[in-house]
């Protein structure tokens, strides 16, 4: 039995592919085997010895300790794509919203005042202050080419957009779903030089805070218009006010509300609402569900943004799984304390990322909690699992 612990709601589409013979899903659960967590912060959580993996329904993970718990042995799984959808279509409004300068003309309709030839004289006012322009022909700079980025660029050549994206680190996947319209940029201000609208989609990292500063607003088109739908450090706020200020910015569409950007008339804030569809939740809740009970069950890490991936199909072997350092002769030294038992080794599958290695060992009989011990006892080794037979 597992017993999974919720830290947010998360959709019961996703909770119920954990099947209630096996699984006991509560939020209040102590010590809990697995967990799921969409906001909730867990960099001051005690984490418990039971604690196999964490799921976050969602594609950010910065509300959740990664490096601690990979140095624990514990992978942290996400739900890349799941979302993609909703935030392209969102980042497509956030387009027109700019553009068309919709946002500041609601608010002035909500003010007028008067009636018949006093508010239609103001209609017209409305009407001559608020001209925007559309969007076939200009240029949208996608940077972050995963699977929003991608969706969004396509989606902007659909609507008859120039398109420049930049990504260092498209995966093979992502560049088979680009559209080839879509053209490649040298580097960030090589993108930034050519576009009228830019939208980020890169995670927030140390090497992304503060992506889009005053150096690269400037070499930006008079005018042009930043959408931050990925997170707000990765924008220098206060460099992207002063460009507003002078002039070099139109307008800047951001989903995370602060105070130094709330109430400014060319910023368009909205209160995170990028995955917030029934659809998307349903997604990432399904997603990370699924892969939450393969790595339980099976030991498959499918989308962790900590452990490599490592996916090795079921037979009626006995299985065990390594997390460890990723050092020499680590391999080696699991292969022989499995051999001294008697245990031979049907099929195996090591992966490693950055300084951890993982790895998927099936075999011919059951492996007895000594050998397990002999094996955790490695220098280096962070956690084994005896997964058993498949049920």
């Amino acid at each position: 039995m597992y017993n999974i612990q919720t830290l947010n709601n998360i959709a019961s589409v996703g909770t119920e592919r954990l099947p209630t013979d096996s699984y006991t899903i509560d939020n209040d659960i102590a010590d809990p085997h697995g967990i799921l967590v969409r906001s909730a912060k867990m960099h001051d959580m005690e984490v418990g010895g039971n604690l196999q993996a964490v799921a976050r329904a969602g594609a950010g993970v910065n509300n959740i300790p990664t490096d601690k718990l990979a140095d624990m042995g514990i992978p942290v799984f996400n739900a890349p794509g799941a979302n993609a959808n909703a935030v392209k279509e969102l980042v497509i409004g956030g387009m027109l919203l700019a553009a068309r300068n919709l946002a500041a003309a609601w608010k002035y309709c909500q003010e007028l005042e008067g009636e018949g030839d006093e508010l239609s004289k103001a209609v017209e006012a409305g009407k001559k202050k608020y001209v925007g322009y559309e969007l076939p022909g200009r240029t949208l700079g996608v940077v972050g080419l995963g699977a929003i980025g991608v969706r969004v660029a396509n989606a902007a050549l659909d609507l008859g957009m120039n398109v420049v994206g930049f990504d260092a680190m498209i995966s093979v996947e992502n560049a088979w779903q680009l559209h080839s319209g879509v053209q490649q940029a040298r580097s960030l201000n090589d993108l930034l030089a050519k576009a009228d609208m830019v939208s980020l989609h890169v995670p927030l990292l140390d090497v992304t805070r503060g992506l889009i500063s005053a150096e690269g607003i400037a070499k930006m088109p008079k005018g042009a218009v930043i959408l931050n739908f990925a997170r707000d450090p990765i924008c220098d706020e206060a460099a992207v006010l002063a460009a507003l200020e002078t002039g070099q910015l139109g307008a800047y569409v951001t989903d995370f509300p602060n105070r130094p950007v709330i109430g400014n008339d060319k910023v368009i804030t909205l209160p995170h609402l990028g995955a917030s569809t029934a659809e998307a939740e349903d997604n990432c809740a399904i997603m990370v569900a699924d892969n939450l009970r393969n790595y339980l069950e099976n030991g498959n890490v499918i989308y962790s943004v900590n452990f490599p991936g490592a996916d090795m199909p079921r037979t009626d072997s006995y299985r065990i799984t390594v997390a460890n350092k990723n050092v020499p002769n680590m391999v080696g030294q699991v292969s022989t304390i499995l051999a001294d038992a008697g245990l031979n080794i049907e099929d195996m599958l090591n992966k490693s990322r950055g300084e951890l290695a993982y790895t998927i060992v099936d075999l011919d009989a059951e492996v007895p909690d000594t050998v397990v011990g002999q094996i955790s006892a490695i220098e280096g080794v962070l956690k084994v699992r005896n997964l058993g037979k498949p049920a």
